[in-house]
């Protein structure tokens, strides 16, 4: 079977509810990270087989297949498919796996994974406003529990004896890191200017605007909880409402050289898994045992990990479950400081890894995500020389 690699990643800067980014659709957003992602690798879009774009609220600005408007927005040839993925926050992760599949298999050569959301202009849970998803027999199965995401993190949060003090320390913590790597220049050369405006001067968007450098353990104690009385999780460590998008450029590693192209991974593998939709966010516990096996790598080896911060009981539950050190979990910050583009997420922390793991030298990465509904991916990439 051929080898997927990952050439480059690029991405949006992930904006703040009603922040900058809220201006612009979702197809235009997209295409600025697709038409950033060809330049960086100075190939044409002629070559591009597919593009394969996840996206969570299917309605409205992001209905009617906003992988194939993407295409068109970038202005690239008409013959271009595109295709749009909904595995709930892990939308633009499984983009990738079919990516890599598609190109493994010697079904396609050349793909582009990736996603988008804009929150502000759609908001979360705008797919369920005119019905019930679930039917009438999940609801009997599950003793009708509102598969509620919060409610989900509180029921985790005692299951693993996480305190609100230890959930709080946890969201400090990925502000503290976003902002560092911020002033460290850590996402300098994976982001893309976005200019909302058509170009107005002084009016481009270079980073991300969800960093609250002055968030402290004492200021978050101060917030109430979001989703059951007395309970531990509120909006400060729970991830952000954003916008933004991220795309992948996914080839193998004979067509990576016939381009003249450098590729920055090689997909050593992709897993997915079901849990407990009631508890719903331990998915990544599992998901990683199962990479690991496919991948043939140790936990041990692994150095970094990203674990999407839905809500601070998430990585911790993980962390506490795997055992992995510490120091090595989202090094950069997370979603509870930098944000959470649902259908662009996967690709964003996939972005943010790759070039981490480039710039730090570091060998074998994983990236795992909690989704709605009780299921989680995991990625295993490795540093290509």
């Amino acid at each position: 079977m051929r080898e997927a690699v990952i050439v480059d990643a690029v991405r949006t800067p992930v904006g703040k509810r009603n922040g900058r980014l809220s201006e612009m659709h979702a197809a235009d957003l997209s295409a600025v990270v697709l038409n950033e992602l060809l330049d960086r690798c100075g190939i044409s879009p002629e070559i591009i087989d597919d593009v394969i774009w996840g996206c969570v609220s299917q309605v409205g600005d992001q209905s009617s297949n906003i992988g194939r408007f993407a295409v068109l927005a970038a202005g690239w040839p008409e013959r271009i498919p595109g295709t749009t993925v909904n595995r709930a926050c892990g939308s633009s992760q499984q983009a990738l796996d079919f990516a890599a599949h598609a190109v493994m298999s010697g079904q396609q050569d050349v793909v582009v994974a990736g996603g988008v959301e804009v929150m502000s202009r759609v908001p979360l849970g705008a797919a369920r406003a005119t019905g019930m998803p679930y039917g009438p027999k999940v609801l009997a199965r599950y003793e009708d529990f509102s598969f509620n995401q919060g409610l989900s993190a509180e029921m985790i949060a005692a299951k693993w004896r996480l305190s609100r003090g230890r959930l709080d320390e946890y969201a400090a913590l990925s502000h503290e890191r976003a902002a560092a790597a911020q002033d460290g220049g850590a996402f300098a050369d994976q982001i893309v200017p976005v200019f909302p405006d058509k170009g107005v001067d002084g009016e481009v968007v270079l980073a991300d605007e969800g960093v609250r450098r002055e968030t402290s353990v004492e200021k978050l104690a101060a917030l109430k909880p979001a989703f059951t009385e007395g309970g531990v999780i509120h909006a400060g460590n729970s991830s952000q409402i954003s916008d933004g998008a991220a795309a992948l450029l996914v080839t193998t590693s004979e067509m990576a050289v016939e381009l003249g192209l450098t590729p920055m991974v090689r997909y050593r593998a992709g897993a997915v898994t079901g849990a407990d939709p009631v508890l719903m966010l331990t998915g990544p516990i599992p998901a990683t045992e199962k990479v690991l096996g496919k991948a043939g790598v140790t936990l041990a080896e692994i150095g970094v990990f990203e674990v999407n911060e839905a809500f601070a009981p998430v990585p911790l539950a993980w962390l506490a479950e795997t055992g992995a050190e510490a120091q090595r979990l989202n090094p950069l910050g997370g979603a509870i400081a930098l944000g959470h583009p649902l259908g662009a997420s996967g690709a964003v922390l996939l972005t943010r890894m790759v070039h981490h793991m480039r710039d730090n030298g570091i060998r074998y990465g994983l990236q795992t995500m909690c989704e709605g509904g009780g299921t989680a991916n995991a990625t295993v990439v490795e540093l290509v020389n």
